[in-house]
């Protein structure tokens, strides 16, 4: 019976140290993993629109990842201030009328454009705050952010509901989609938690949430299940 024990207390223990290595390693290794696929994808973007005799493997020998980035970096950053100037100005002007005269292209464009400007914009606008709504029914509570006081048409066609705010409801455990609502503020219950600390929050499914002592986010506390009692 002790042997049983023992060997029962040494797996849980080798289980526990691969779990805690698992939780140290992974994060790590998921990281460079996705920094190395960006890196190859954008060098198989790149490198083929580069002349073979100007590629690293033909001029040192060796083939060399993330030349493709560094040439990608110095065309942006040649665009960008070329595009500052009255000329760089005329030119993308003329050329966005083109693609204006294109039906599907002009859509497309547009698009990716405003998306484009919305993601890179140094004022880009952002949630205002967390929050909770009762979603999908009353009685039950979803956690949401505030993107900004409902406006346009849609504010006055439901300005008789009272002040009325835009949130985004993402799901879980991939924040990027979910739904957008327009809620009354009086039935949103707004948060004290950072914006991160409520990502943290959805992503890991409840498992991470703040500590609203220290502001840090920990992991929420194990489930203590009552002792079986052997007959």
């Amino acid at each position: 019976m002790s042997q049983d024990h023992s060997k029962r207390g040494l797996i849980a223990s080798l289980r526990g140290n691969f779990l805690a290595g698992l939780a140290v390693i992974a994060p790590g290794v998921l990281t460079l993993w996705l920094v190395w696929n960006v890196i190859n994808w954008i060098d198989g973007l790149v490198l083929p629109l580069i002349p073979r005799r100007f590629h690293p493997e033909n001029l040192i020998g060796l083939d060399v990842p993330g030349v493709g980035v560094v040439v990608f970096v110095i065309f942006t950053l040649i665009m960008g201030y070329f595009t500052k100037g009255l000329i760089g100005r005329t030119l993308v002007g003329w050329g966005e009328r083109i693609v204006e005269a294109m039906p599907v292209i002009r859509s497309i464009y547009n698009a990716v454009k405003q998306i484009a400007e919305t993601i890179l914009s140094r004022q880009a606008p952002t949630f205002d705050r967390a929050c909770l709504v009762q979603y999908p029914r009353p009685g039950i509570w979803a956690m949401a952010f505030i993107s900004t006081t409902t406006r346009g048409e849609v504010g006055q066609k439901l300005g008789e509901n009272g002040e009325m705010v835009s949130i985004f409801l993402p799901t879980t455990p991939n924040p990027t989609s979910g739904f957008l609502l327009f809620v009354p503020r009086a039935d949103v219950i707004e948060l004290d938690m950072m914006i991160e600390d409520a990502a943290k929050l959805i992503i890991s499914a409840g498992l991470v949430y703040p500590d609203s002592r220290t502001g840090k986010t920990r992991p929420a506390p194990a489930t203590v299940q009552p002792p079986r009692h052997i007959s």
